[in-house]
């Protein structure tokens, strides 16, 4: 029979100051949260939850796990049915969201060679400009249950209730059930969240695989075992092939902790951080061998490189590039830090910013209060300490990533932060618990009052950003989030009934802002490159960058090529303009003439249009050009091709047939050479061309005439035009290249 350690006995080795994190391993020494009061487990926090004082602080053996109470599980369950029927509503509205991703989706589905590289069409022309791992999962989808809208995006919605779920349990285990259902509303209820979790870019899976990898580390330091952060190693991997280096972001954070607060001897802490790095390599890096070692010949040209390397690709136009803006192939960088460019305005505010502040922020200064608390509640806790270690993962991740995003130069949308989803939620779970269980302590009273202030006093401004939209709510918000602060700073000496009113109001004065942009969220389809949530707000704009629909709800013209209520790029931003409305809720074209969309008169498609002649949004097809390409795809590799990669994958889900992408996504990859593409001509392989397209032609994207630009897609243009007979197909021009000229 042992005796249980003194709690003041030797912090720095990790003693244990009181219980064993519920449901988790028995950890030994340094498994519990150190410095910080009161034990977190299930029991604990119930009796905080009705307001009864705090456990005192004792010394626990680690032993059994703690019985769950019983509104745990349901609660749980219900949080994850909540969230996906939130984000199931009205998903057919956005129809094929991005086509750029749909048609490499479609060409998945009916091509193994094309599911593999990622590749645009299923004739294996060119791939998309980033790894394939987020595409695998809508192409098997495809596969089974053939291509529509819902097909394409559920996968997508199961991911963001898997986010949810990690994000809870990771929580639950440092802090208990009511911090992890507070942690997982918080991330379902994120305007950015309910956006990418409903739309078909690589953020959604590189969400739940950076989240997966946080508490797998998470779960390393409470026991020290190797296959946990192994498993979190893989998870980096298999983000790499996601998103590519956006993945290490939180590499550093993750490996600092883990390699000072491990419970393990410092030899073999070093040695399962290269084993993990070992997995992180194999996993992300199997794929890469494959493509480099592939002859190029026979393979798909990797879209985004200017030298058909992935590589490349990896380390410039999706890595350093989007840090300098020096990005070759790109429509354009951004600008120093500190200044303007076309991807926005760059410097430490930039979350915050007219065009970042509502899709991210409303819980930000929360989560940042509440970081420095709970590092300072645990101050004195040992090294090993896995609740401070915790609080390090998750808020490590957040600052990192949201250093990296608001320095960068090159390309950054809005939406690349629902990677900061996860952080935020689990920061602001746990450090609202921490808080909570020591409530009858001046300071820790005070301070949660401030961070209801803050959150109710930034909440306000960002609601103020779009005046027109629920101008009852941000008084609303103001005044619900002050008065609960109030009531949070007597929580020490206030009633039961008081203190528990107080912070019911105080949460539901800081989650009203997100939950109403998430609605309005939830209420509108989004298609095209460059997408936002929430209603349409007078900041937005700033170039590429700040996309997001058309101001006021006003569409352009009825052709589909009016100009943007935003301005033109720059000011504005290509895209912005709602060009090109998604197909019809079944995942197919709509019927009608040119111009014909889904989106009803006066309201426009949220995000992305063709702006800069489909470059970043896709087109309409009507049915007398689909009828065209459908007829003459027979015998034919290709049915068409096209300058950009939107402008042929309009094509390509409105026929079903392969569409080469000519130049790739911004038309300005040198694929395929003008004498190439002489070759597939003279072989037969592609029937029509496209005029028009992206920014390599030149062209304006109107469907009538091509452009005078540089590189190949304009050289290939250019002969084209000089040399095939031209036919009018409703109000686009195509080239039939099987028709030379006279001349010729």
């Amino acid at each position: 029979m042992t005796t249980p350690r003194d709690p003041q006995s030797n912090p720095a080795d990790g003693a244990s100051l009181h219980a064993p994190a519920p449901n988790g391993p028995q950890a030994g020494a340094g498994s519990a949260a150190g410095g910080l009061p009161a034990p977190y487990g299930p029991r604990a926090v119930a009796d905080a939850a009705v307001g009864d004082p705090p456990p005192p602080q004792t010394a626990v053996s680690p032993g059994p796990p703690t019985a769950d109470p019983r509104w745990a599980r349901p609660a749980f369950l219900a949080l994850l049915l909540a969230t996906g029927v939130l984000y199931l509503c009205n998903l057919h509205a956005s129809g094929y969201a991005n086509s750029f991703y749909s048609a490499a989706v479609q060409a998945g589905s009916q091509s193994w060679k094309a599911f593999f590289f990622g590749s645009l069409d299923a004739a294996n022309a060119i791939t998309v400009d980033k790894p394939p791992a987020a595409l695998w999962p809508m192409a098997l989808s495809v596969r089974l249950f053939g291509l529509n809208s819902w097909a394409i995006l559920v996968p997508e919605v199961l991911m963001g209730v898997g986010t949810v779920a990690v994000v809870h349990a990771s929580v639950r285990r440092r802090s208990g059930h009511g911090a992890a259902l507070l942690a997982g509303a918080v991330l379902a209820l994120t305007p950015v969240a309910a956006l990418m979790f409903r739309f078909n870019n690589p953020d959604a899976l590189l969400a739940l695989l950076m989240a997966v990898a946080c508490h797998l580390v998470v779960r390393a330091l409470e026991d020290g075992r190797t296959r946990w952060l192994v498993w979190a190693g893989v998870a980096v991997g298999f983000a790499f092939l996601t998103k590519t280096l956006q993945a290490f972001l939180i590499l550093p954070a993750l490996a600092a902790v883990y390699a000072v607060c491990a419970p393990v001897r410092p030899r073999k802490r070093f040695a399962q951080l290269a084993l993990a790095t070992v997995a992180l390599v194999v996993s992300g890096g199997w794929w890469v061998a494959v493509v480099e070692l592939w002859p190029a010949s026979s393979r798909p040209y990797i879209g985004g490189s200017q030298n058909n390397s992935f590589l490349e690709l990896t380390f410039g136009y999706n890595g350093l590039g989007r840090l300098n803006g020096d990005e070759t192939g790109s429509v354009g960088g951004g600008g120093a830090p500190g200044g303007g460019g076309r991807w926005g305005e760059t410097g430490w505010d930039r979350m915050f910013n007219d065009d970042i502040g509502g899709q991210i922020s409303w819980l930000l200064p929360a989560a940042l209060i509440l970081l420095v608390a709970g590092l300072v509640l645990s101050r004195k806790a040992g090294r090993t300490d896995v609740t401070r270690a915790a609080f390090l993962v998750w808020g490590g991740s957040l600052l990192t990533t949201a250093v990296v995003f608001s320095v960068m130069a090159g390309i950054f949308h809005q939406y690349y932060t629902v990677a900061l989803a996860p952080y935020v939620a689990a920061v602001t779970g746990m450090g609202a618990a921490a808080l909570w269980h020591r409530r009858r302590e001046t300071w820790a009273a005070l301070t949660l009052a401030a961070t209801v202030t803050a959150t109710a006093a930034w909440g306000y401004v960002l609601l103020h950003r779009t005046p027109d939209y629920l101008p009852w709510l941000r008084w609303l918000v103001l005044v619900g989030g002050l008065t609960a602060a109030l009531g949070l700073v007597f929580a020490g000496r206030a009633g039961r009934r008081v203190v528990l009113a107080a912070a019911g109001l105080g949460v539901a004065a800081s989650l009203a802002g997100p939950t109403a942009y998430t609605l309005s969220t939830v209420r509108e389809g989004h298609s095209g490159s460059i997408v936002t949530a929430g209603p349409a707000s007078t900041g937005r704009g700033g170039g590429p960058g700040g996309g997001g629909g058309p101001q006021n709800g006003t569409p352009p013209g009825a052709d589909g090529n009016g100009p943007s209520q935003n301005g033109g790029f720059p000011g504005g931003g290509p895209g912005q303009d709602g060009f090109g409305a998604p197909p019809g809720a079944d995942g197919t074209t709509p019927p009608g003439g040119a111009g014909t969309t889904t989106e009803a008169p006066g309201r426009g498609s949220r995000g992305g249009g063709a702006g800069m002649g489909g470059l970043l949004g896709g087109t309409d097809v009507d049915a007398e050009a689909r009828e065209l390409l459908e007829a003459g795809a027979a015998g034919h590799t290709w049915a068409a091709a096209a300058v950009g990669a939107q402008n042929a994958a309009s094509y390509q889900l409105a026929t079903g047939e392969p569409v080469m992408a000519i130049g790739g996504f911004n038309g300005t990859d040198p694929s395929p050479t003008l004498a190439q593409f002489q070759q597939y001509v003279k072989d037969g392989r592609i029937h029509y061309f496209v005029s028009g397209g992206g920014a390599g032609a030149g062209g304006g994207g109107t469907g009538r005439g091509g452009g005078s630009g540089t590189g190949a897609a304009s050289s290939i243009t250019a002969w084209v035009q000089s040399h095939f007979t031209h036919v009018t197909a409703g109000s686009v021009t195509f080239y039939d290249l099987t028709r030379p000229t006279s001349e010729d």
